[in-house]
């Protein structure tokens, strides 16, 4: 089987670049932030999902140019341009690291360049980068790929800090005037009257 080389793809431009040497190995990194609510009088405060993190990719990228004796910087400069803003999008490029089934979209967020062997005149022949990828997806794709439970189905919710009945119904309903329907489905005379923590029922809207 042949050695299939691991390359990075600037989707802006097309331009691709392949590494010198496979990776030895790579780190997939994935967080879900749980924020604490503020509910006086428990030891154990309830958690309230807030906002999903992207993927990062994680890897040490080798380049030796010892045999050569050429300047190891004019194969690091690619991967460290892919950092620099593009002057037509305002942003650095978009990217894509391909290895054998990693397809992986993704922008350049953390580099660190170790350079380990040099010629008698100190040019480096040999270099050690530290790359970290963090995944990229447009909101619509992200939208269009992801199910949610949509709004003709019951569930109970614990309200947020500073949360309203009207700002609750313009998170699960897309309109804050839904919230008489949620006051209604709970009997709350007052929505006003509401703390953080307190379960409410989303009744479904038909």
């Amino acid at each position: 089987m042949s050695l299939e080389k691991a390359v990075i793809s600037n989707l802006d431009t097309g331009e691709e670049i392949p590494v010198l040497f496979n990776p030895k190995e790579y780190v997939i990194e994935k967080k879900t932030p749980w924020s604490e609510m503020n509910v006086f009088g428990l030891d154990s405060p309830p958690v309230q999902f807030t906002l999903g993190e992207r993927r990062r990719l994680g890897m040490e990228l080798f380049f030796d140019t010892s045999e050569e004796k050429t300047d190891v910087r004019e194969h690091t400069a690619k991967i460290e341009n892919l950092m620099l803003v593009n002057a037509q999008e305002h942003r650095p490029p978009l990217l894509r690291f391909s290895w054998g089934s990693l397809c992986f979209d993704c922008v350049l967020e953390d580099l660190t360049q170790r350079f380990t062997f040099f010629r008698g005149d100190g040019v480096p022949l040999r270099a050690v980068l530290r790359a970290v990828f963090k995944e990229y997806a447009s909101a619509s794709t992200q939208l269009s790929s992801t199910r949610r439970e949509s709004a003709d189905h019951t569930k109970k919710l614990a309200l947020r800090e500073g949360e309203s009945l009207s700002s609750l119904a313009a998170r699960e309903y897309n309109d804050p005037a839904k919230w008489r329907v949620i006051a209604e489905a709970n009997g709350i005379d007052d929505p006003e009257n509401v703390r953080p923590g307190q379960l409410v029922e989303l009744p479904p809207l038909y």
